[in-house]
């Protein structure tokens, strides 16, 4: 992986959804509101849609083999959803998306946004990007979640919301600024609830974080890192979103 330094400027560019992307959905996107706990599409059925989220938060996840749920992404407010069968001829989707609050969305036909994109070569170079960007999160993400164990992964994902949602207190101490249950957390991990408690316990005794509420405060995010094998990626890229 790209360490810090070279690039991170390139990388922050791609970040966000290209604003003329966002103007499309704007123009010709279909506006929907979707309650706290609906799904917006189910994994393995045919979907023609793909999503602009306006705001809330969307939980991306995929079923493992042994029946657990794993939770690939939580997508906020400017992210797209549902864009992997973007100029993909199978008509599945791979992943489930479900509305963790209420969500206010703009859904533009798959074959639609295809042709408006074909009809400007300049926004779709912008969109593959972007969508590139998302692949190598994802990349990096799955890397630590078979390469590194249990507490690996743990350890990985508290980095990445740190990165997302974290909010650096006074005493140098990060808030993560996004309430998450144990089993919330245990989704991230492709885990069990039991043994994020477990984990969770183990590092608040040893002073590593704290928690209040489902909010988690890292004090000492040196030793998650060390602990994972940090490659000190660039925080584009090591996120939750």
């Amino acid at each position: 992986m790209r360490k810090n330094g070279e690039g991170c400027e390139y990388l922050e560019a791609i970040k966000t959804i290209p604003t003329k992307i966002h103007s499309l959905f704007e123009e010709h996107g279909t506006l929907l509101k979707i309650a706290k706990g609906n799904h917006i599409f189910l994994e393995g059925e045919r979907t023609h849609d793909v999503f602009f989220v306006v705001s809330g938060k969307v939980r991306i996840s995929k079923e493992t083999e042994s029946g657990n749920e794993l939770t690939i992404r939580i997508c906020g407010s400017n992210n797209l959803i549902g864009e992997s069968t973007i100029f993909c001829s199978i008509g599945y989707s791979s992943t489930t998306a479900t509305a963790m609050e209420p969500t206010t969305i703009l859904a533009i036909d798959n074959n639609m946004l295809e042709l408006y994109l074909s009809q400007e070569p300049s926004l779709m170079i912008e969109c593959m990007r972007w969508l590139q960007f998302q692949n190598m999160k994802n990349q990096s993400r799955l890397r630590d979640l078979l390469l590194h164990g249990k507490k690996g992964a743990l350890y990985s994902t508290l980095i990445r919301l740190a990165n997302t949602y974290g909010e650096t207190l006074d005493d140098g101490s990060i808030s993560i600024n996004y309430a998450l249950t144990n089993n919330e957390l245990a989704n991230l991990c492709a885990t069990s609830r039991e043994v994020i408690n477990r984990m969770l316990n183990d590092l608040k005794k040893n002073n590593i974080i704290t928690f209040d509420k489902s909010i988690i405060t890292v004090l000492n995010l040196q030793f998650l890192k060390d602990e994972c094998e940090c490659e000190n990626c660039p925080l584009q890229i090591c996120r939750i979103d």
